[in-house]
């Protein structure tokens, strides 16, 4: 081509391997050679997949990509030798197996929790007791999957760590041909539905702090407001806290609110066991209702997955073996965190049968001082967990919309923060109950992170190496955790919305 020169240099350990360049663009194809298909590749997933390693271990492009890449043959299984992740990860301040664990209850020991009666109120008394262990059983195995995936991943990638979003675009790209070209797809997926059920979080947040201080304002006072008040009372000082962009800063709050949560639930306990009617003489159904059912699916999912915090955990382990491994702090946390959920769900309902509320602290007896306490510091206690909460999604959405505000990136971080922040409101304030809500963040988010994806996950990681097993029985369970996944998808979403429509 006259006045451009394309370059052609032969790779050092091969006779005719050349590095070529599209003219305008100059985008290398990588070739390398293929020991289970003797062939070579040089398909469009190499480079990106090249790219991204040199992206996570801080490589420079040009040197890893560039045409002095040999063409030599791969050792068999070599995401199982060579490479080590964990002893590339070099984090300033790993924690240690107890700290995880600790912070593993921290994460998933959220407001679901209270409400767990409405779950079995939706389920059934013997049902649900029985539903809750399998729903449980199936969300952990689910964070098995993705966390065994992840390191298979980390070593075939050659990349020390992997979030959420990375997992899926590395399985994808290191996956089936069919899938390469969707990996940016997957990320994108697993963002946007991570955005949707913490900000969809934030809104339950919202609706069960006015409820409670609405209780406890209505009993002391002749003026009974609209909860849509106490949500605008609410917003001014949200938008203020949730300007603080450095997240060590909201930490003492992060501690009054485990103490104020810890107290909350001694307390509510009190008030649960104190003339607990026996099982026999309760009236409670065995079984609600099929219609039901979709909302104990939603209520159980949103209480019990804690998937979004799982990768971060894992990956600032001292030693990531231990969170997978047994008896393992995974394992550990959510025989723990199952055990104490399906207690507050039986024990409370068993108290309330059908007087049970969105939240078990709304049940508690208005004209007692020390229930009333109890609201105040657990709506307290969540208000302040909104901030944390609302610092993930918020990251997300920042990281992928500050390139379009050149250097005015700081004022619109602010304005960006100040209208998620009123939406949250908006939307709680239009639909204030927490039940209806609860079951569509259940059943639209958290039925497809901890459910699909990781089952989606794990085909694309095991399709080529090491397979599907005998008689493809990877891809039958698979199959099953994704039909699973979808049924609760789509009968809680109908049924939340049928119910809060009815509501309205």
């Amino acid at each position: 081509m006259p006045g451009h020169q394309v370059p052609q240099r032969v790779a050092a350990n091969s006779t005719k391997a050349p590095e070529v360049f599209q003219a305008g663009n100059l985008r290398p194809i990588i070739t390398e050679y293929d020991s289970k298909k003797r062939g070579c590749r040089t398909e469009l997933a190499d480079l990106v997949l090249n790219k991204y390693k040199c992206d996570k271990n801080d490589v420079p492009i040009t040197v890893a990509a560039g045409s002095t890449t040999p063409l030599v043959e791969k050792p068999a299984n070599d995401e199982e030798l060579g490479y080590n992740p964990f002893e590339h990860r070099d984090h300033p301040h790993p924690t240690t197996d107890c700290e995880t664990l600790i912070h593993l209850l921290k994460g998933s020991l959220g407001s679901g929790i209270l409400a767990m009666p409405l779950a079995f109120y939706n389920s059934g008394l013997l049902f649900g007791l029985v539903a809750i262990f399998i729903v449980g059983f199936v969300c952990t195995y689910c964070v098995h999957i993705l966390v065994k995936c992840a390191h298979i991943l980390c070593r075939r990638s050659k990349v020390p760590t992997l979030g959420f979003s990375e997992v899926a675009e590395a399985a994808f790209l290191t996956g089936p041909p069919v899938l390469q070209k969707f990996s940016g797809i997957a990320a994108g997926c697993i963002n946007t539905f991570l955005v949707i059920d913490l900000i969809g979080c934030c809104c339950v947040y919202i609706v069960f702090v006015a409820k409670n201080i609405k209780q406890v304002v209505d009993f002391y006072s002749e003026t009974e407001w609209p909860i849509q008040y106490y949500m605008l009372i609410m917003a001014p000082v949200l938008i203020l806290i949730n300007w603080v962009r450095n997240l060590k800063y909201l930490s003492p709050f992060s501690m009054l609110a485990n103490i104020l949560i810890s107290i909350g639930l001694g307390i509510t306990f009190y008030y649960i066991f104190s003339d607990l009617p026996s099982i026999t003489n309760s009236g409670l159904p065995n079984f609600s209702s099929w219609g039901q059912l979709p909302l104990f699916f939603g209520t159980a999912i949103f209480a019990l997955e804690g998937i979004g915090v799982v990768m971060p955990l894992e990956n600032s382990m001292k030693t990531p073996t231990h969170f997978i491994g047994c008896p393992g702090v995974l394992n550990i946390g959510m025989t723990v965190v199952v055990s104490l959920y399906t207690a507050v769900g039986f024990f409370g309902y068993l108290k309330y049968g059908d007087k049970t509320e969105g939240s078990i602290t709304l049940n508690l007896p208005t004209e007692e001082v020390l229930a009333q306490s109890v609201k105040v510091m657990i709506a307290v206690a969540i208000f302040f967990t909104y901030s944390l909460q609302f610092y993930v999604p918020f990251e997300i959405i920042w990281k992928a919309t500050k390139h379009r505000f050149g250097s005015r990136k700081t004022i619109a971080e602010y304005i960006l923060r100040t209208i998620l922040v009123i939406c949250t409101v908006g939307v709680a304030a239009a639909v204030p109950n927490l039940g209806p809500i609860i079951s569509l963040v259940g059943a639209v988010c958290l039925s497809t992170l901890g459910l699909m994806f990781p089952a989606i996950i794990e085909l694309a990681t095991y399709w080529e190496s090491p397979g599907l097993g005998s008689y493809y029985w990877r891809l039958w369970k698979n199959m099953l955790i994704i039909l699973f996944g979808v049924l609760g998808f789509v009968t809680g979403t109908w049924t939340s919305i049928q119910e809060i429509v009815e509501e309205m």
